[in-house]
């Protein structure tokens, strides 16, 4: 890498005791992996795509495990909002699945790419938009810390950046294909929740 550090939800040591705080700081960190794989080249490309999909895979997990079953039950129309953003998100993981197969040097990489980051920053305005803001409006401080706990859980499944005691970004590689890497999280998420896997 040539020096690019790309923000990682908690960076800014916040507490994290607010699920809708934690979860727009990791769309912040995601709009910039973004920037970085389209400023990026070769090797620095592939590595940055590489944090992205391994973010982009356990955000959309955590969601789906956290955020949208207490969404469904918790506001009027919630069932409705989960299932437009459910949509949304398994149009992402088919078109993330496809670039994940592809080199980054391939010519159809970045086009498709740019395709994804529009699709992917659209969800994210409408999460913040229809679900985040009734979710924050639904539920006490003690409910939002719960699963903040649960939503980090599932943050550590995925570093985007090697963490101490690791010693290479090669070694973070060794997580896996992107759906081990959702069931590892849905289960980090489930302990945390305190429900068995």
């Amino acid at each position: 890498m040539t020096g690019l550090q790309t923000p990682h939800a908690g960076d800014d040591l916040a507490p994290d005791t607010d699920v809708v705080s934690l979860l727009m700081r990791q769309h912040g960190d995601i709009r910039n992996l973004f920037d970085e794989v389209e400023a990026a080249s070769g090797e620095e490309r592939r590595e940055s795509f590489r944090r992205l999909v391994r973010l982009l895979a356990v955000h959309e997990t955590a969601e789906e495990e956290v955020v949208h079953p207490f969404s469904r039950r918790a506001f009027p129309g919630g069932e409705q909002v989960v299932e437009d953003r459910l949509a949304e998100e398994h149009a992402a993981k088919e078109a993330l699945s496809t670039l994940d197969d592809l080199d980054t040097d391939d010519p159809t990489f970045m086009p498709r790419f740019m395709k994804l980051r529009t699709d992917v920053q659209e969800h994210a305005r409408a999460e913040e938009r229809y679900e985040f803001i009734h979710i924050r409006r639904s539920t006490d401080a003690t409910k939002l810390a719960a699963m903040a706990k649960a939503v980090k859980a599932a943050e550590a499944m995925a570093p985007t950046r090697p963490h101490p005691g690791v010693e290479s970004a090669a070694a973070n590689m060794t997580l896996g294909p992107v759906a081990a890497l959702m069931d590892r999280t849905k289960d980090a998420v489930r302990k945390a929740m305190g429900k068995d896997g």
